[in-house]
């Protein structure tokens, strides 16, 4: 009886695949989204400035980039599962136990630390490169699109329940509520396996160190990655701080809420149809025509007189564009350099990303503290956006030249 290969063996259909990717990408970006509804009730039962909980959550951000690329190349090369399943149940513990962070030092350890972490091993970043790998090219694009959207469903679902729970029952129990749920990712791990693949099947031979040289040397690599660097600051920013900016100016507690929750439903729409655009224009135009949004509708939204309605309008023209930068960078990484180290080289344009996000959230709590107002960052961050897009024009959208192997 002949031998059966492990591929011929998957019996897992790409429908299960892409299901299960895109409910670990919503539950595992859901509670995050929602963390800035915890800054207000935290900080005022423990007496904390704001800066306490801006530190925090922007270590969180800092050290989920700087665990992507680590993350990354253990699921490229030991497989997916594992690394899912490590990063759900550091996630979950974080999340239970920064309810009962008495301390400063103690919340951000386990909001900051541990969350950051588990995020780095189980957030939608994984799961893309799972993606890449089950399943075909011609997929790639609205997959990626699909699994951002799912992140994004989370994002508008989490909030408002999430509101709604602290009301009732307290951000403690909320917080513990939110840590359980992290825990169904196990689970959903099983399918997005890619242990069993060969090589051979989706890149070069290569080694890890030989794939981040040539990504380092790459010119259009290094403009994606520094790009990459505004998507973080902004969403970061307006995640951590948008309800308490909001509270500031008088507006009740549920505009923040439902702010957050609209930018996550556009978002949805907005990552697949990003996902959907990136086979047919020009990837690095795209990006620079999402960046290059946001700006505008960041300098129109502080132009305007506050209000729920300009609050809420501001949420879908900004969850439009959220996440819809990840398709087009996933997939222009993909077009470079194959998909045998898309999940670690992503990840290094992750960690520009959560670099940006750190000082998007530090630098809104500090100049909050220092001036009394976050409007110096919303500023900062219409300009960046500016600049991302002026970075991205110049990105070569083709397979990176490697040397043909001679014969012996």
């Amino acid at each position: 009886m002949s031998q059966t290969s492990p591929e011929a063996r998957r019996s897992v259909s790409p429908e299960l695949i892409l299901v299960a990717g895109c409910l670990i990408g919503l539950l595992t970006f859901g509670p995050r989204a929602a963390a800035g509804l915890f800054q207000i009730p935290l900080s005022a039962e423990h007496g904390w400035s704001r800066e306490v909980f801006s530190f925090a959550i922007a270590l969180q951000n800092l050290l989920w980039g700087f665990g992507q690329p680590f993350a990354g190349a253990l699921a490229d090369r030991f497989g997916t599962v594992r690394v899912l399943c490590i990063g759900a149940l550091l996630y979950a513990a974080g999340q239970v136990m920064m309810a009962y962070a008495a301390t400063p030092g103690t919340f951000t350890l386990t909001a900051g630390v541990l969350i950051g972490f588990g995020l780095s091993g189980c957030s939608f970043n994984v799961v893309l490169g799972a993606f890449a790998k089950l399943l075909p090219e011609s997929k790639r694009g609205i997959a990626f699109g699909a699994g951002t959207a799912a992140g994004s469903f989370g994002q508008f679902l989490f909030p408002p329940v999430g509101s709604a729970l602290i009301d009732v029952i307290g951000w403690n129990q909320t917080s513990v509520i939110f840590g359980l749920t992290v825990l169904l990712v196990l689970p959903l791990a099983i399918p997005l396996s890619t242990r069993s693949l060969a090589p051979a099947q989706h890149g070069p031979s290569q080694s890890i160190g030989q794939a981040l040289a040539e990504a380092f040397k790459h010119r259009s690599y290094v403009l994606l990655v520094i790009g990459f660097f505004t998507c973080g600051f902004q969403l970061a920013f307006i995640t951590a701080h948008m309800p308490a900016y909001l509270r500031d100016l008088g507006l009740p507690a549920w505009v923040g809420g439902w702010t957050l929750a609209l930018i996550g439903l556009a978002n949805a729409v907005g990552s697949l149809g990003s996902g959907w655009l990136c086979s047919r224009i020009s990837k690095r135009y795209l990006l620079a025509f999402i960046y290059s949004v946001r700006s505008v509708a960041i300098v129109v939204f502080m132009l305007l007189p506050p209000s729920p309605a300009t609050s809420l309008s501001f949420g879908v023209v900004m969850g439009l564009m959220w996440l819809s930068t990840v398709p087009p960078t996933s997939s222009l990484i993909a077009v470079m350099f194959g998909s045998r180290y898309l999940t670690m080289l992503y990840g290094f344009a992750f960690l520009s990303h959560q670099v940006g996000g750190f000082i998007g959230i530090w630098l809104g709590g500090v100049l909050f503290e220092s001036t009394g107002s976050y409007a110096v960052v919303w500023w900062i961050s219409a300009a960046l956006g500016i600049a991302s897009a002026l970075v991205n024009l110049p990105i070569i959208e083709k397979p990176v030249e490697r040397a043909v192997p001679q014969p012996a």
